[in-house]
């Protein structure tokens, strides 16, 4: 395994960057005490410089496994953990070392996604610790469907949480994403309670989750909330459609088109309606 680590370079040129079976070899008991212990972890990758995953400028972790299938994911080779390289706590708290002068003075941070995070859940929670012991900011990029694998004391080590409200009604949920969004906003009622900062982030699709009461609902439950500092609305587009056509996957969205500019300035127009901060 440590020489994977030699010959895998765990900076990536940017989170498109199709990555597969880096972690395929690896034996299912060390992916068992892996996923138990979390001193080790499975990543995509790293990537710096990030200007839209929380405050400043970011450093990004980027896990494998998800058990969502949103049809728009533009990271399908996350989805399986096997895809990720194989990486020690210990080697992934020395990678950030590296950055933690230079994330202090642009007053950034590091941001774990995914994938999604929670997934490797103790991995995480360390990772964040060793983070924090640093003096480094700490974002979480979640989907919020395992929240409840968090402790209140862990959710401490988290300076900012970045929730994905992808959408209301629980069956076109299911439709988006294959699961249920009950958890996610459980999550973030608890995240209220505990006065934790949330920035929402909504995904912009035309004819899935553009429709003004879709919307509306989102808005209204954040807005409720009081602990949502801001909302990014994230356009759909195509950049990660290639991935789905080298995996051999079945793409449902190849001719949809990026939201109009009016589209998008009505959703965001939504948001502030109710208070929020958009971007």
């Amino acid at each position: 395994m440590s020489q994977g680590l030699k010959t895998i370079s765990l900076e990536a040129r940017n989170p498109f960057e199709l990555r597969v079976n880096l972690g395929a070899d690896t034996p299912e008991s060390d992916v068992r005490t892996a996923l138990a212990t979390g001193n080790m972890g499975f990543l995509h990758s790293f990537t710096t410089g990030s200007t839209v995953d929380g405050p400043g400028v970011r450093v990004v972790g980027w896990t494998t496994g998800c058990q969502w299938r949103c049809l728009y994911c533009h990271n399908p080779d996350t989805w399986n953990m096997s895809n990720g390289i194989p990486v020690t706590l210990a080697h992934a708290t020395e990678e950030l070392r590296k950055y933690r002068h230079g994330l202090k003075i642009m007053s950034g941070g590091f941001t774990l996604s995914g994938g999604e995070p929670l997934m490797q859940d103790r991995f995480a929670v360390k990772l964040f610790t060793a983070a924090k012991s640093m003096g480094i900011h700490t974002a979480l990029d979640t989907n919020g469907f395992f929240g409840n694998r968090l402790s209140d004391t862990e959710l401490e080590q988290i300076d900012l949480v970045l929730l994905d409200i992808k959408m209301w009604d629980p069956e076109r949920h299911r439709h988006l994403t294959g699961m249920d969004n009950a958890p996610v906003l459980d999550f973030a009622r608890r995240l209220a309670e505990h006065k934790r900062p949330v920035w929402v982030r909504f995904v912009l699709v035309p004819g899935l989750s553009d429709d003004a009461e879709n919307v509306a609902h989102i808005a209204r439950f954040s807005a409720g909330l009081g602990n949502v500092e801001r909302v990014d609305v994230l356009p759909f587009h195509q950049m990660g459609r290639f991935k789905w056509k080298e995996l051999k996957l079945n793409y449902t969205l190849d001719d949809v088109q990026p939201p109009s500019v009016d589209t998008i300035e009505r959703v965001c127009a939504q948001f502030r309606s109710e208070g929020l901060r958009v971007y």
